[in-house]
């Protein structure tokens, strides 16, 4: 039987002129014994948006169950990977619902919090009559992402609490905030993808000879240690032995990694996007702004820089000319999606502007999935959440909202199906993304629009 040990005990050695100690996992020689290691890889979280809604009656899959979005007339991109994706249908802001403003403003301003617009007079021209429409402010509340950010930072340090991108944003009104501090607090979208290449990465291009002089002054740690985790394993039992020549083989691979990219882990490098330059607001640099950002943000998240971002395609009210869409024949987006639904060609021009999207999330997530983090995939330790601040743009709907997750947030969401919620308030589906990255809450905003969690999405 083997000995217990304290719960700190640490391997001690000589190291570079002063002395190294390396802390141990648990092992069953210390108490308690009903500890577990932590995953290798962290849970993150990304929220993608698009504008003006969509077409609800081809948007879902003709029934739910299982996907099979081979065929689908919006989807058939995301087919390869079905499996990773649940379909929420029949999902209602509710809170929107009752909120200030017009269909665009409390459906961009409740997405994410779940709280009404504060009453305000921020975007009037002149004096805003009483009763108006646009007689608002700022959103009500915190978003959800920056709470998940905010309890994240608890325990870890990231380079970036969280990071939000934005392509071609612009603005800067309650259309095109999506994120929230707090009440009354918008967070602007970072929009130039030269700057934020800058800024995320600039410390991987590190001088080589300050790399070299990091490399040598830690290698090896496991090196100094080794006199006393001689004297030390004898102390232990089979099973906790075998423990700790995993948790030190894990700190040799660490260091490993390290040494080969100078910084982070081995999928970790610096990214060369192709960039639109200086004129990227220009309409018809859309697409290539948003790989670009895409591309950052897939290399941000491997990087592990941050577990909470988003990726905001233009603002609500969006009328971005899609010039790009051979099949289209012309018009924003925004006049398109008010057309009525019997205009076919404006019908068939919005099918062909919701496509394009979806053809830019595969590529978002085709290139989480392409990055392997053990024996996962960037893809599977993350949610990836597409929303929208309309149902259906010619009639503003805030219900039915289009929601699509992608990645099972580390198996904790059962993907592969399409759902029919019936109704239900969106604010559940924040207390879901909660609670899939850890984050122990019943409500979240308005708490009569978020009673628990979505039923039937986890695994």
């Amino acid at each position: 039987m083997s000995k217990r040990i304290p719960r700190r005990t640490l391997l001690r050695g000589a190291f570079a002129g002063g002395a190294i100690a390396i802390a141990l996992p648990w092992l069953e020689a210390m108490d308690p014994p009903k500890a577990q290691a932590a995953p290798a890889a962290p849970k993150r979280i990304v929220f993608w948006f698009t504008a003006n809604g969509t077409l609800p009656d081809i948007w879902l899959p003709p029934q739910s169950g299982a996907l099979d979005l081979s065929t689908h007339p919006m989807h058939s991109k995301l087919a390869p990977l079905q499996d990773k994706l649940i379909f929420c249908g029949g999902v209602d802001d509710k809170t929107a619902n009752v909120s200030i403003g017009d269909g665009h403003q409390t459906g961009m301003a409740c997405l994410l919090t779940n709280s009404e617009i504060l009453p305000g007079s921020l975007f009037c021209e002149g004096d805003c009559p009483a009763g108006a429409e646009v007689y608002v402010g700022w959103g009500g509340g915190i978003s959800v992402d920056q709470h998940i950010a905010n309890e994240i930072a608890k325990t870890v340090t990231t380079s970036f609490r969280s990071l939000e991108l934005g392509v071609q944003v612009k603005s800067s009104n309650i259309w095109s905030r999506l994120c929230y501090a707090g009440a009354d607090q918008p967070i602007p979208a970072r929009e130039d993808p030269a700057q934020n290449l800058v800024d995320l990465f600039s410390d991987l291009g590190t001088d080589p000879f300050a790399l070299e002089l990091l490399r040598k002054k830690r290698k090896s740690v496991l090196d100094a240690v080794q006199a006393d985790y001689k004297s030390f394993n004898p102390k232990l039992g089979k099973d906790d032995r075998v423990r700790l020549e995993q948790h030190l083989e894990s700190i040799r691979s660490v260091e490993q990694r390290l040494d080969a990219t100078g910084a982070f882990g081995e999928a970790c490098v610096m990214p060369n996007p192709e960039m639109p330059g200086g004129q990227y607001q220009q309409n018809d640099l859309f697409p290539v702004t948003g790989k670009a950002q895409m591309d950052l943000l897939v290399m941000a998240l491997a990087c592990d820089m941050t577990r909470v971002s988003s990726l905001q395609w233009s603002h609500s009210v969006s009328n971005v000319q899609h010039n790009w869409v051979p099949q289209l024949l012309g018009g924003g987006h925004h006049d398109l999606s008010h057309y009525d639904d019997s205009d076919g060609s404006a019908y068939k021009d919005i099918l062909e502007v919701n496509k394009w999207y979806t053809e830019q999330f595969a590529y978002l997530l085709t290139s989480m999935q392409n990055i392997q983090e053990g024996d996962s995939t960037l893809l599977d330790n993350t949610v990836v959440v597409w929303v929208n601040e309309l149902g259906k743009g010619n009639t503003h709907t805030r219900n039915g909202i289009p929601f699509m997750l992608a990645g099972g947030c580390q198996g904790h969401f059962k993907t592969g199906r399409a759902i029919d919620f019936g109704g239900q308030p969106h604010g559940r589906l924040l207390v879901s993304l909660c609670q899939a990255m850890d984050v122990n809450v019943d409500t979240f905003g308005k708490p009569e629009n978020s009673q628990g969690p979505l039923p039937g999405l986890t695994a």
